[in-house]
């Protein structure tokens, strides 16, 4: 699609279009072509880490997450908001 081509700071294009048709983000896809360019998909894939389901935080941590990834207008979303806000960047 010529409208979405990433911009000349995405390193794996092919991987941040396939990213961006399932669904995510132009942020996170960017993110995640960028991490897979520097290393291997691969390593990518198997680097996280284990955290608990957002369901099991508590609201004041939820919106502390969401303080650190600038979401606007977090300090009026209930719980439920909170966590679409935060699975969707």
């Amino acid at each position: 699609m010529p409208g979405r081509r990433p911009g000349p700071s995405v390193k794996d294009p092919e991987l941040y279009e396939k990213l961006r048709d399932e669904g995510s983000s132009k942020e996170k896809a960017a993110r995640i072509a960028n991490a897979s360019a520097a290393t291997s998909r691969t390593e990518v894939g198997a680097r996280g880490g284990s955290s608990p389901a957002y369901e099991e935080w508590t609201v004041a941590d939820l919106r502390a997450r969401a303080a650190e990834l600038d979401v606007e207008g977090r300090s009026s979303m209930r719980k439920a908001e909170l966590i679409e806000a935060l699975r969707s960047r």
